[in-house]
């Protein structure tokens, strides 16, 4: 009888192991469980350590899976093109039961994938439709760095009244550069909130932007912070992914303000601080949603206080004093809900064509024609980031210049 018994359960073990990782649907096939069981995440980069923006991803990837125990997959250099469907394809047959992309133009791709392999959870960060697109398997994800610019931008400006109070120039001269990527509204949000940080402290501050038409070209965009720094701007920022507008900076001896990590090990004289989206907290929040067979938010945003939006440490020669006491104090009326970036009540702040702005229709609900379509501005700011995760601040404000806006 004993004998009976131990092949009995040896029998319920078995039975047991090969059930695990399986459920059964309403038509009795068997799919990928998503419940309290092993997880396998696929990663696609649009690039791989060398640009700042995938490293950023590289390493929160690396972190999040360490710290849960969790196997994942890793696909670089994936360009925005049907080749982000095919990595996708290729980590769901190694696996995979999560798929993470982490570059705008990945999205149609991913959505294409999600709508196939029904069973596996897409996430994607910088897109827009998900909230439209009405798939239980496919998310979006960002963060309000539009806040991390904005205290980044606090530490340009503190420089420019540190160096118009050595005599280096006037206040009327105090003009920064932008290096950005594309006219999308994720830089038109990034480069304005980044402005309006300096200009809370510099009032007299204006700024140059200049577009390279991609988010990694080393030349383009040294070539871009060098054109700007012979325009006469004083400080230079960026919203791209590349070390060149640093270098640039370094070799002409002027301030810079990096994006997605520090650049001080490069640029050691001139590097002041830099704004990231830490995505290590969503990565732990997308794993264990699935863990634990719990939905994941359509649209998931990121904020100072989850952990998402961070500064990196303060350069060791080029900030001005104070800079640190000015940031935090910025920080806490933003996590407090008394400071709003996009302001648009306060005097002398921002203004379209020389008018404070009452409304505005932001493309939120993406289509073909990109029409305007949702209010954005309530109880007196424009509401970033609130009626989908990527952001829609895509107004042109006085205070700031576009050399060129072809792309």
């Amino acid at each position: 009888m004993k004998k009976i018994i131990a092949l009995f359960m040896v029998a319920v073990m078995v039975f047991a192991f090969a059930a695990c990782g399986t459920k059964t649907d309403a038509n009795g096939d068997k799919t990928a469980d998503t419940s309290a069981k092993a997880v396998k995440v696929g990663f696609i980069f649009l690039h791989d350590e060398n640009s700042t923006y995938d490293k950023n991803f590289l390493t929160a990837a690396e972190e999040a899976c360490e710290k849960l125990g969790i196997e994942c997959l890793k696909k670089t250099n994936i360009p925005e093109d049907n080749t982000c469907y095919e990595a996708a394809a290729e980590l769901i047959d190694s696996g995979c039961n999560i798929i993470f992309a982490d570059s705008f133009g990945h999205e149609d791709f991913m959505i294409k994938a999600a709508k196939e392999f029904t069973d596996v959870q897409f996430c994607h960060a910088t897109g827009t439709k998900a909230h439209t697109e009405g798939l239980a398997n496919y998310h979006n994800a960002f963060a309000s760095i539009y806040e991390g610019r904005y205290l980044a931008g606090i530490a340009a400006g503190m420089k420019l009244n540190e160096m118009i109070e050595a005599g280096k120039f006037t206040a009327e001269e105090a003009k920064m550069g932008y290096v950005g990527a594309f006219t999308y509204a994720e830089v038109i949000s990034g480069y304005t909130s980044f402005y309006l940080g300096a200009k809370s402290v510099c009032p007299s501050v204006t700024m140059e932007v200049q577009f390279t038409g991609s988010w990694y070209d080393e030349t383009a965009e040294k070539e871009a912070a060098t054109k700007l720094i012979s325009n006469g701007c004083k400080l230079i920022s960026q919203h791209a992914d590349s070390f060149g507008a640093p270098s640039a900076c370094e070799t002409a001896g002027i301030p810079n303000v990096s994006y997605n990590g520090s650049t001080e090990a490069q640029c050691p004289n001139t590097f002041i601080v830099s704004s990231r989206i830490n995505w290590a907290p969503y990565f732990e929040y997308m794993i264990k949603c699935v863990q634990e067979g719990k939905a994941i938010d359509t649209d998931w945003t990121g904020t100072l206080a989850t952990g998402s939006v961070e500064l990196t440490d303060l350069g060791k020669v080029a900030p001005a004093a104070g800079t640190a006491e000015k940031i935090e104090e910025a920080k806490k009326a933003l996590e407090a809900g008394t400071l709003h970036v996009f302001d648009v009540n306060k005097d002398n702040y921002i203004t379209v064509k020389g008018e404070k702005l009452t409304t505005y229709m932001a493309d939120v609900n993406t289509d073909a024609n990109y029409e305007k379509d949702t209010e954005a501005i309530e109880n007196g700011f424009f509401n970033e980031s609130a009626k989908r995760s990527a952001p829609y601040f895509d107004l042109q404000i006085d205070g700031i210049t576009l050399l060129n806006s072809e792309f």
